[in-house]
């Protein structure tokens, strides 16, 4: 009876196990709130105690990218309209919009620039992408700014906002950098 239980045990993990996820040669590109890779090529995967420790260091810049929904064209006159608020980390500038797989011109000037705003321009200051738990755009963002931007000390939080609540550390609401779309 237990030999049998332990072995149902097992074959019902099996599945949990099968959901690690390669890291892939280049950009995601659709499906961007899946399971995430445990890696990230030429950055440092942070967990949220880590982060929190970044944080706290006060010497890295944080990144959010999560996307921000465009208000509805079309919407019948006297429609009111709210932009979701978004509950960041402390401190953090956010760059919505910038970690899809593939990205306009003005996404990429509007990205660099926010970059330079957060390091000060230089590509060697720490910088920490975040967005959500399993959301691709902070993976794509990290990747970009490792292989396309030149950044040298990057650090990726695939656990995000989600995780960073989970531990119950403070959030405040935080605007998106103008000039984006």
């Amino acid at each position: 009876m237990i030999r049998g239980l332990a072995a149902a045990c097992l074959v019902a993990l099996l599945p949990v196990c099968a959901l690690a996820v390669d890291e892939p040669d280049s950009y995601r590109m659709e499906d961007f709130r899946a399971p995430v890779p445990d890696t990230l090529t030429g950055g440092t995967v942070v967990s949220s105690q880590e982060a929190h420790a970044l944080w706290q260091d006060g010497t890295v810049a944080f990144v959010d990218v999560l996307p921000q929904a465009p208000k509805p064209k079309g919407l019948p006159e006297g429609t009111i309209w709210r932009e979701k608020k978004r509950h960041s980390i402390p401190g953090a500038i956010w760059l919505p919009n910038v970690g899809y797989g593939a990205i306009a011109d003005v996404t990429h000037d509007y990205f660099r620039a926010g970059l330079q705003k957060a390091t000060g321009g230089d590509l060697t200051h720490p910088v920490l992408f975040f967005c959500l738990e399993d959301c691709w755009m902070s993976w794509n963002a990290a990747k970009r700014a490792i292989e396309e931007y030149g950044y040298s000390q990057v650090y990726w939080y695939p656990d995000g906002t989600d995780g960073w609540t989970f531990q119950d550390y403070p959030t405040e609401v935080i605007p998106p950098e103008p000039g984006g779309q």
